[in-house]
């Protein structure tokens, strides 16, 4: 199984999930969330697959979601709006993103790595 890993190198969440996958020996495809954001419909896509709301998916602790006042633009957005929204900036999607193409976990917790990634 290789997992795709979206992270964000100087994120210390991102560090210890990269940490863990390596510790158990999981293959892993980096991708850099920043330089290589995921598009409006790989974003939908892992939305979908997630089982998670769109809202989930906002870096809520990020600068730029303070900045954009994003919170104001996702109160009533739909899913296809808020993907659109995450994929014109990297530093707005909360991190890692990690999926094998059909499940998707969003952020880091070993319970959920260990119940999803072994």
């Amino acid at each position: 199984m290789m997992l795709t890993f979206y992270w964000y190198p100087n994120c210390g969440t991102c560090k210890k999930a990269k940490k863990w996958l390596e510790n158990q020996q999981v293959n892993y495809k980096p991708i850099h969330i920043v330089q290589n954001p995921p598009t409006k419909e790989e974003l939908l896509d892992l939305i979908q697959k997630s089982g998670l709301p769109a809202k989930k998916f906002f870096n809520t602790s990020g600068k730029k979601y303070r900045e954009l006042n994003v919170k104001e633009k996702i109160a009533d957005a739909t899913d296809e709006e808020m993907a659109e929204i995450l994929a014109s900036d990297g530093m707005l999607i909360k991190r890692p993103i990690v999926t094998d193409g059909s499940q998707v976990t969003v952020g880091y917790k070993e319970e959920e790595f260990a119940k999803n990634w072994l």
